[in-house]
């Protein structure tokens, strides 16, 4: 008998799963594809306030938000840091005055230590002005975070399994039956064989799919909450030096960012468009890539087109419906739906929308809700204990970096540092006591060896070539289609060896 069945494994469900099995709670999670396989690999990799969302009041949400970006920080220094962000004033959009009042509210709404205050640039006389045109000539820079979205799952996953959770990947939740004590939920893994389990409490962080599990868990229930908004990002080769982003006012007065990507590139989003399950996999359309390349060319003076477009990705973002008419106005913040009515029932937790930056607390609260539901629940602890490979200072992650290069100087220099913002401290355990590149094993390519890839598949739930070069990283950037065959051909012949993590789901 399991404590909580978590349907979803994105940053929402791995986020609960990580706390309620460090409070001591048996927890399963169950995610139909890979971790992080929709929404929470495809946005724009910020852990950041949402300095857009102070235009539609939404003032609770952002305060809570920069409180979460600078905990987030200091939990996980190895996959989010900060960036500064240069915004260009344009008049006709939005007075200098409003964004500059905008900013001191996004300094001060919550507090702030870790990050640099913003200020005022001429850009005509700095080095973040060169790549824009020369009509603008003022611009601000304040912080937010830079975030790997999807390994920010998948260490919630892997310290939820070293906690005491079963992670099930590839497993599809079919059915759920109710009675007045629990619940009896029926799975079946990719190789098609069913089993049945039974949960005190069923938690639905099912995403874009909530409403879809919300039927199964009660067909009766309202299940008109939720809106889909598709948005899509475009990747292109890297438009500037310097490691700061751009966020730009677009001519229908929503925001682009531009930020730098993977050394070699910029990463350039994001759209909204409304969305449907029924329309299948969310692709970004010519006219977003159209949209996306218009916004930069008319602030840098380096054009694109959709030619220059090397990546491209879209995702699902499942947000509560507000009754907003557009879909840039949406409240981005969560609602919980607990469907407990009958006390002689067992409960089920709804969840709808959400964003990355808010996932740790969202968890938190999520816990807290079913406190009545649970017993002799430890109390919170994610905020202050790092994610498996963050025990570091936040405020020196060159200091990691620097000791990693004198433990392992025959690593080249660039594949040591991605490693360390992949794995942090945890760069030992991959390395171990070997003393050569050829002790690594084959080369996959881009600096990808042998003994990485066991490690994400025995710890990180990786078994396809796309989990490894997509989501456990961005390698996928960097290698061509031969060396990615290499890599399933490899993984092809490993499998069938079961759950590559975790424990076997009990019945």
């Amino acid at each position: 008998m399991y404590d909580l069945l978590i349907i979803g494994g994105g940053i929402n469900g791995a986020g609960i799963a990580r706390d309620a099995a460090g409070r001591g709670l048996k927890v399963l999670l169950c995610e139909k594809g890979d971790l992080a396989s929709g929404t929470s690999s495809s946005s724009s990799k910020l852990v950041h306030g949402g300095l857009r969302y102070l235009e539609t009041y939404e003032f609770g949400l952002v305060r809570q938000a920069l409180a979460e970006r600078e905990v987030l920080l200091r939990i996980a220094p190895h996959i989010i840091w900060p960036l500064r962000f240069v915004l260009p004033v344009e008049e006709k959009m939005r007075a200098a005055w409003i964004l500059r009042l905008g900013l001191f509210l996004y300094d001060h709404l919550a507090k702030r230590s870790l990050l640099p205050a913003t200020q005022t640039l001429a850009l005509r006389k700095c080095s973040q002005g060169a790549p824009l045109q020369d009509r603008l000539t003022t611009a601000f820079e304040y912080s937010d975070c830079w975030a790997d979205d999807a390994r920010l799952v998948v260490l919630n996953a892997v310290d939820a399994a070293e906690r005491g959770a079963t992670i099930a990947t590839r497993t599809e939740c079919m059915a759920l039956a109710r009675t007045e004590k629990y619940w009896v939920a029926t799975l079946r893994a990719a190789d098609g064989s069913s089993r049945q389990l039974k949960a005190r409490i069923v938690i639905n962080a099912a995403g874009p799919w909530v409403g879809v599990m919300l039927g199964k868990i009660s067909p009766r229930r309202d299940r008109n909450s939720l809106r889909l908004v598709k948005g899509s990002h475009i990747v292109v080769k890297r438009l500037y030096e310097g490691e700061h982003a751009y966020i730009l006012q677009a001519e229908d007065r929503r925001v682009v960012f531009v930020i730098p990507y993977e050394q070699d590139y910029t990463l350039i989003g994001t759209t909204e468009e409304e969305w449907s399950l029924s329309r299948g996999e969310p692709l970004i359309s010519e006219a977003e890539v159209d949209y996306l390349c218009a916004a930069v060319n008319r602030s840098f003076k380096k054009h694109i087109t959709p030619k220059d477009v090397v990546h491209s990705y879209a995702g699902v973002r499942p947000l509560f419906d507000d009754k907003n008419l557009s879909a840039s106005v949406v409240t981005r913040d969560y609602v919980f739906d607990l469907d407990a009515a009958n006390d002689r029932m067992a409960p089920a937790l709804s969840i709808f929308g959400g964003k990355l930056t808010t996932y740790r607390r969202l968890a938190e609260q999520a816990i807290t809700k079913l406190s009545p539901y649970l017993e002799k629940l430890a109390p919170n602890w994610t905020h202050i204990t790092p994610l498996p490979g963050g025990g570091f200072s936040a405020s020196h992650p060159a200091a990691l970096i620097a000791q990693l290069t004198d433990q392992y100087p025959w690593v080249p220099f660039a594949q040591l540092a991605r490693m360390a913002h992949a794995y942090g401290t945890r760069v030992s355990i991959i390395l171990g006591a070997v003393c050569s590149l050829k002790e690594l094993g084959r080369h996959f390519g881009a600096g990808l060896y042998e003994n990485e890839v066991q490690y994400l598949c025995s710890t990180e739930f990786a078994r396809t070539a796309d989990d490894i070069l997509w989501r456990r990283s961005k390698i996928g950037l960097h290698m061509n289609s031969d060396e990615k065959l290499e890599l399933q051909a490899w993984l092809e012949l490993r499998s069938g060896e079961g759950l590559p993590c975790g424990k076997e789901i009990e019945c």
